[in-house]
């Protein structure tokens, strides 16, 4: 029985638990910098309804990793030369073109307001992240001419992968399709459907290398031989169909080593059809795109948030 002042005695008391110092604290969040650089999502492609509903998902959840973000989206193909609220696909272009003029902006009503501490803007006004897996050398040609046709001061990052999250998106979206089954706790694999995996990408014999790189992150969790073909290269898909083959793996799985927006879904059909097997989903808004896109930005500006799991491949 309890007295006025506290538990009879003999009975255990509970205490709050101190909180852990050391490396086992759990770290602080982190907001951006006040008067940060805005992070720019690259999208590439075709402008859709599909294509910016990954990239507005992208960026949500690179907000939501890192408070505060001035995060914003640019179409390497847009059709809107005004990044104005109406703008539906606004150019990657003109989007770091309008954030270098709200930057302008604003310290011009600093200084029409008298506040004494107006400092005129300096470093980049953004940084500008490709919404790509691997590289391309002719997409990210266009992205670096739209970046200097802006004439804004913005730092362009290195594409996504290769990084064994992707890996882990990959087998995912594997597992959804059916084509391999997941632990629910590591998402390591218990079976699988097939027992080959080709990995298709676009950018040529540099995609394909800085693809396989992830490819035999995908391998060991897979436990079958994976490797990566060139959507864009005639008979790389079927070439590689046919070592697979070869060395004995008798069904196939086609794992778009892609985002979605950089290429044209009939590529990935008509390559499904020459390998004769079926094709899991693209990357798309898997949470892991977001958090390396928020990555890539804060690298490049020294801050450090909360990393992503697993360590990034060189």
């Amino acid at each position: 029985m309890s007295s006025p002042t506290g538990p009879a005695s003999g009975l255990p008391v509970r205490m709050p638990r101190p909180r852990q110092p050391g490396r086992h604290r759990r770290p602080e969040p982190v907001a951006a910098p006040q008067g940060a650089p805005a992070l720019v999502l690259a999208v590439p492609g075709v402008p859709s309804a599909a294509t910016r509903g990954i990239a507005e998902e992208v960026v949500s959840i690179a907000r939501s990793e890192l408070p505060g973000l001035d995060a914003r989206i640019g179409y390497v193909d847009g059709t809107d030369a005004d990044a104005g609220p109406s703008a539906e696909f606004p150019t990657l272009q003109a989007v770091l073109a309008h954030t270098a003029a709200e930057r302008t902006a604003r310290y011009e009503q600093a200084l029409a307001a008298g506040v004494e501490d107006a400092r005129r803007p300096e470093g980049p006004v953004a940084v500008v992240v490709p919404l790509l897996a691997g590289p391309d050398n002719a997409l990210m040609r266009r992205i670096r001419q739209a970046v200097m046709d802006s004439r804004a001061a913005a730092e362009l990052t290195d594409v996504l992968g290769p990084h064994p999250l992707l890996a882990e998106g990959l087998h995912v979206r594997l597992s959804e399709a059916g084509l391999a089954r997941a632990d629910r706790a590591r998402l390591f694999t218990v079976a699988t459907a097939a027992d080959g995996i080709v990995l298709a990408t676009v950018g040529g014999e540099e995609a394909v290398q800085a693809a396989g790189i992830t490819g035999m992150l995908l391998a060991a969790r897979l436990a079958v031989p994976v490797m990566a073909a060139a959507l864009d290269e005639e008979g790389s898909v079927a070439a590689i169909t046919e070592q697979l083959r070869g060395s004995g793996s008798a069904q196939l799985a086609l794992a778009p080593y892609l985002i979605g927006p950089e290429v044209d879904v009939s590529l990935l059909d008509a390559a499904a059809k020459e390998a004769g097997c079926a094709v899991a989903e693209p990357l798309g808004a898997y949470p892991a795109i977001g958090k390396l896109a928020l990555s890539k930005y804060t690298t490049a500006l020294g801050i450090t948030p909360q990393q992503p799991s697993g360590a990034p491949v060189h």
